[in-house]
């Protein structure tokens, strides 16, 4: 069985992630399928840019995992963590239904698929110092 793949990227400004509420009124993470062609990181460059306005420098892998977005559809998820180049002026598209900063350690107080804060733990472990 196939399953399509998503990159999705962790950007963590002033111990607060940035998240994008989805039409299943989840928070997500900014990302999306990848092109042909195109490499991981030059895709999240680009969903950042789409979803949100925001540049990104893409640091490195921190999570990947097979994710049951509804029942019987399955996605492969990699997580990277990143980096805010230049300023944070975010605007969202119509993609999205909001976007948020929200605490890392307040993770489980918002609809969020546990891979998803898995990952955003594990770039706060690596990457302890956020701008």
């Amino acid at each position: 069985m196939d399953f399509p793949i998503s990159i999705k990227g962790v950007l963590i400004i002033d111990d607060k992630v940035l998240l994008l509420k989805n039409e299943r009124d989840e928070w997500d993470l900014p990302g999306g399928r990848i092109e042909l062609g195109e490499t991981p990181e030059n895709c999240l460059i680009r969903e950042f840019l789409e979803e949100v306005s925001v540049n990104v420098r893409v640091e490195q892998i921190i999570d990947s995992y097979l994710f049951e977005v509804i029942p019987d559809k399955h996605v492969f998820i990699v997580a990277y963590g990143c980096q805010l180049q230049g300023d944070f002026s975010p605007q969202i598209s119509d993609e999205h239904q909001e976007f948020g900063l929200h605490p890392i350690n307040q993770l489980e107080n918002i609809n969020i698929p546990f891979g998803y804060a898995r990952a955003i733990k594990n770039w706060a472990k690596i990457n302890p110092v956020h701008l």
